[in-house]
């Protein structure tokens, strides 16, 4: 059975929530960090970290949305995984940015969507450092605060000024910066800030012309691609299909076909 469209009332109830847990986990995280640090345990290599404080505020948010909606089911990236029964979804990274919280970078953000019957309705996404909330419901725009948000005006393809990023592991961040020296000629430059929601809200607040990655997972994305699409940019992955591990592709209107016509050329999508 089709699950029935969400309200208005269901999405502010989903933002209100998100809002309010990402800006708890965000004081966590900014208030909390040791100057010791210690690293927990590692990912996908030892370069890439987990910390106390990213295990701790993963705890915080689950903990607080559970409380005010129990059925609800979640999936984070430090290991939050439920089913539920209201149809409601959270997914949630509680630190994009890992490594660069670890070195006490200002590029690190809280992020935090609810899908609805398998569609992100509501997204938030956190960078307290930079003291930026950006937030987005399906079909209602993307706001940083108050402020509505809109993408950069089109440009040509070697005028736009694209980010990316680049996996932890050595031979696949070896294989991507070949793809990236491939672009760097087409474009007016890249920039590599190192969180993914950072860099889809970015495309959503105009910074920049668009954005691409392989290897994000439904946490890295979820968020800011519902902000950077509310926002009026066009997003997806190889051509014909959505944004995800194999590729995730953010950008204006005008940057998107070109972007991700040299990406599927370039072989973007395998290692």
């Amino acid at each position: 059975m089709t699950a029935p469209e969400p309200t208005d009332g269901l999405a502010a109830e989903l933002l209100a929530l998100a809002l309010e847990a990402a800006r708890r986990a965000g004081a966590l995280l900014r208030d909390g960090r040791p100057d010791d640090l210690a690293v927990a345990a590692t990912k996908s290599s030892p370069v890439d970290v987990v910390t106390e404080m990213d295990i701790a505020a993963e705890k915080l948010i689950t903990g607080f949305l559970a409380e005010a909606r129990p059925d609800d089911g979640f999936l984070g990236e430090e290991g939050a995984s439920t089913v539920g029964t209201s149809g409601v979804r959270w997914v949630v990274d509680p630190l994009d940015g890992t490594v660069n919280y670890l070195y006490g970078l200002p590029t690190w953000a809280v992020s935090i969507a609810a899908e609805y019957a398998g569609e992100t309705l509501a997204g938030v996404v956190e960078a307290p450092m930079r003291r930026e909330t950006f937030h987005a419901v399906r079909g209602g725009g993307a706001f940083l605060g108050g402020r509505p948000l809109s993408c950069r005006p089109d440009a040509p393809l070697e005028r736009a000024l694209v980010s990316t990023g680049f996996n932890y592991v050595t031979a696949v961040r070896t294989r991507q910066a070949e793809i990236a020296q491939r672009l760097i000629p087409r474009l007016r430059d890249i920039r590599r800030s190192g969180s993914a929601a950072i860099d889809l809200c970015d495309v959503a607040a105009g910074r920049l012309d668009g954005y691409y990655e392989r290897g994000l997972h439904p946490w890295d994305l979820a968020a800011g691609d519902l902000i950077a699409r509310e926002a009026g940019a066009r997003t997806g992955g190889r051509p014909g299909a959505g944004p995800g591990f194999e590729l995730a592709v953010a950008a204006t209107p005008g940057v998107f076909g070109p972007l991700q016509k040299l990406l599927e050329e370039y072989g973007a999508w395998h290692d």
